[in-house]
């Protein structure tokens, strides 16, 4: 096959002592013949933390027509609720089939959250977030139920919303074997296809967790054995035979973690199809705006990802492999550091390499829940993660291809990806080049002559404050216009800025920026 090669200049602009201007950095080259891997349309996905039916009245926000709003943009996305609290939480019906809540008749809009009640839970909520907290700190969780009303939210804000609802169900309900109890999941599946939920599934949060949440234990070989009871259990669905099962989410290798992961690929990994798992990077409680613009705390990625798709392609080498869970910090997130503007470079760069990697779908923690790690924040305000994912939905496709940098001073902070340009947004052979600079020097790419006459398309995000002060904003500026709604059921305009031929591409300092060359002519995305 035809090898198009590019060869890109970058310059930066060095203000240190004895610095004369502009100095040569190093080359970008880009093969734009061939796809190097292929991820799925809902790459970027999303979650919907348990810890929001840990009162059951604050699934209702769920209903709003901000969130609604701010999740139709996020589509296409499998929408995953689970976590911590989904392993303490039992189905517990309330009412007959023929008397549940929303139907097919009532519209969307039938079924918005009414102002008034709005203000009145995201007032509570505030308050109820501190409770939750308390109670990851301690590791105490209380048993919660939940009734058909937590799974109407659900449905009717996927299928609103335009993403596919996975439901994570409780693995601690055991029998004295230590076996999976399915007898609540069963209830649950009945119900949901009474009502005919189209819907996917996973079993438990987290195993290697346990013991330390609830002082059992349960090793791999016995959690594949579970996973192959759910299948069968919806084998014998006829609504639910085809639906999806996933898992089995468990935390990033270490110790125990990659023998629970080994265990269950001998006994469930033909149950499920795909292998997912849960990647942060630091711990919330301890971590620094240093470590979110690491380049080695970055890179880390690349090794936990390496060591499970090792592990599973020994067992089943085709089998996808997903990103069930990951953000920032784990511990809910760092205060102050995951809810602003520097959680950005974690957040992009995630995206960028996992892709690279050969992960199908990233899951993103948190949409909407408890924590710091959220895109929409406790007034269902959009983070600027949020304004990130947006853009990167909007244009980035989902054909990877292969770029190199050869300045080996200037790659580890000025970070690059290559994609096809999203088709629904451009004409065949655009290509998107996802862009990120960790420091507080600007830094120039040269557009090569090859492609010097192509319309090149800009999305410059940076805080709405200057410096490092601003990598503490949580508010973002796109081309040097600030986002935010314009009302509840409208986004702002969220257009490039079309910059002139043989223009040098900018990327100041501390920014995230997707570039696009809309007439690239790219092979591989034709």
């Amino acid at each position: 096959m035809e090898s198009v090669r590019l060869l890109v200049l970058v310059l930066a602009l060095l203000w240190s002592p004895g610095a004369s201007g502009l100095r040569f950095i190093g080359d970008l080259r880009m093969d734009l013949s061939a796809v190097i891997r292929r991820v799925d349309r809902s790459f970027l996905s999303v979650t919907v933390d348990a810890s929001l039916a840990a009162e059951e009245k604050f699934m209702s926000l769920l209903s709003s027509a901000k969130v609604r709003t701010l999740a139709k943009a996020l589509s296409p996305s499998f929408l995953r609720f689970g976590g911590t609290r989904q392993d303490f939480m039992e189905f517990s019906p309330q009412r007959s089939h023929q008397d549940s809540g929303s139907t097919e008749d009532e519209s969307c809009d039938q079924l918005e959250l009414p102002s008034w009640l709005e203000n009145q839970l995201k007032k509570a909520w505030t308050k109820q977030q501190l409770t939750l907290m308390r109670e990851d700190l301690h590791r105490k969780y209380r048993r919660v139920k939940f009734t058909e009303d937590t799974v109407d939210l659900l449905n009717s804000f996927s299928v609103c919303s335009g993403m596919d609802l996975i439901f994570g169900l409780n693995a601690l309900l055991r029998t004295d074997d230590n076996i999976w109890n399915s007898s609540n999941a069963g209830s649950l599946l009945q119900y949901c296809e009474s009502r005919r939920y189209r819907m996917s599934w996973e079993l438990g949060n987290e195993p290697n967790s346990y013991e330390k949440k609830a002082g059992v234990r349960v090793d791999g070989l016995q959690l594949g054995r579970d996973f192959s009871r759910l299948r069968e259990m919806m084998s014998q669905s006829e609504f639910y035979r085809g639906a999806g099962l996933f898992g089995p989410d468990v935390g990033q290798p270490r110790d125990r973690r990659v023998d629970l992961l080994e265990g269950f690929l001998k006994t469930g990994s033909e149950a499920v199809d795909a292998i997912t798992w849960h990647h942060y990077y630091v711990n919330g409680r301890d971590t620094s705006l240093e470590d979110f613009l690491d380049p080695e705390v970055l890179d880390s990625l690349a090794l936990k990802t390496k060591e499970v798709l090792e592990k599973v392609r020994l067992v089943s080498p085709e089998k996808p492999v997903w990103l069930g869970e990951t953000s920032s910090a784990y511990g809910g997130g760092a205060v102050g550091l995951s809810d602003t503007f520097a959680a950005g470079f974690m957040w992009l760069d995630k995206l960028g390499l996992a892709a690279k990697l050969g992960l199908d779908v990233v899951m993103r923690q948190v949409f909407i829940g408890s924590g710091s790690y959220h895109l929409v924040d406790e007034n269902l305000d959009p983070l600027p993660d949020y304004w990130l994912s947006v853009l990167y939905k909007r244009l980035v496709g989902p054909e990877v291809l292969k770029v190199e940098f050869s300045s080996v001073a200037q790659r580890k902070r000025v970070r690059l990806y290559l994609h096809c340009a999203n088709r629904k947004s451009y004409q065949s052979g655009a290509v998107t080049l996802i862009s990120m600079n960790l420091s507080q020097k600007p830094v120039w790419i040269s557009v090569p002559a090859r492609v010097s006459s192509s319309t090149v398309e800009a999305f410059v995000l940076q805080s709405d404050r200057p410096e490092e002060e601003g990598l503490y904003s949580r508010c973002v500026t796109l081309n040097g216009v600030v986002l935010k709604m314009v009302d509840d059921r409208t986004l702002p305009d969220l257009k490039g800025t079309r910059l002139p031929p043989d223009e040098h591409l900018q990327l100041p300092a501390f920014s995230l920026a997707f570039f696009v060359l809309t007439d690239a002519g790219a092979p591989a995305c034709k």
